[in-house]
């Protein structure tokens, strides 16, 4: 079977309101700015998650890419991709991650698995035929961080420690005959200084 370079673009959705119903005016900046950035390059599918956050960012998105289609999709929502088993961590990590991990429950914990394993099918690795392939998915930090994690074949639990910025990029290449390539990773050049972010720590000027 012939195969193809495939472009992996992720985007963390922008900055959302406290109850995460909507994006706020800082958010909405961030996402028209990452369109402005995304102008141009030949998608040939954009994906987003289903809730608020991504589906308003993907729709500012999307007016600076009027020729492309986004998707909704499931696999590229917001869910734990991994949970660890204690022995997987390092000593010194265990009672932190297990409080973390306490908070979703063994249904929430296997969706995660199972959308993890789907996302990994749909969006990586080489594509399949003769024809180079620019993919945009538009998501959650823990997707970012679990097909990074991935892309550099990093121990399972490493998905934990990457925090990805709002409306940041990740460009991840797949070439057939050669191990992935992380070519841009947490990408905030597109936006002023005061809109870069993640959301899990205080503000830095990156």
């Amino acid at each position: 079977m012939t195969t193809a370079t495939r472009y992996l673009y992720l985007a963390r959705h922008g900055e959302a309101s406290q109850d995460e119903s909507e994006l706020t005016e800082a958010g909405r900046r961030q996402a028209g700015l990452l369109g402005v950035r995304l102008r141009g390059i030949p998608f040939t599918a954009v994906y987003h998650g289903p809730l608020a956050r991504t589906t308003e960012t993907a729709r500012l998105v999307n007016e600076h890419l009027p020729d492309v289609r986004m998707r909704v999709d499931e696999i590229a929502g917001d869910y734990v991709p991994h949970v660890p088993d204690r022995d997987e961590l390092p000593p010194e990590y265990r009672e932190a991650s297990a409080r973390f991990f306490a908070q979703f429950s063994e249904e929430e914990r296997e969706r995660g698995r199972a959308l993890a394993e789907a996302a990994v099918r749909r969006f990586t690795g080489p594509a399949d035929g003769a024809d180079t392939r620019h993919d945009l998915v538009i998501t959650h930090n823990f997707l970012v961080g679990w097909l990074v994690r991935g892309a550099l074949d990093a121990p399972a639990w490493r998905w934990l420690s990457l925090n990805h910025g709002n409306a940041a990029l990740t460009v991840i290449r797949y070439a057939p005959g050669r191990p992935s390539s992380i070519l841009a990773y947490n990408d905030m050049g597109h936006l002023p200084v005061e809109l870069r972010w993640t959301g899990f720590e205080p503000r830095q000027p990156w």
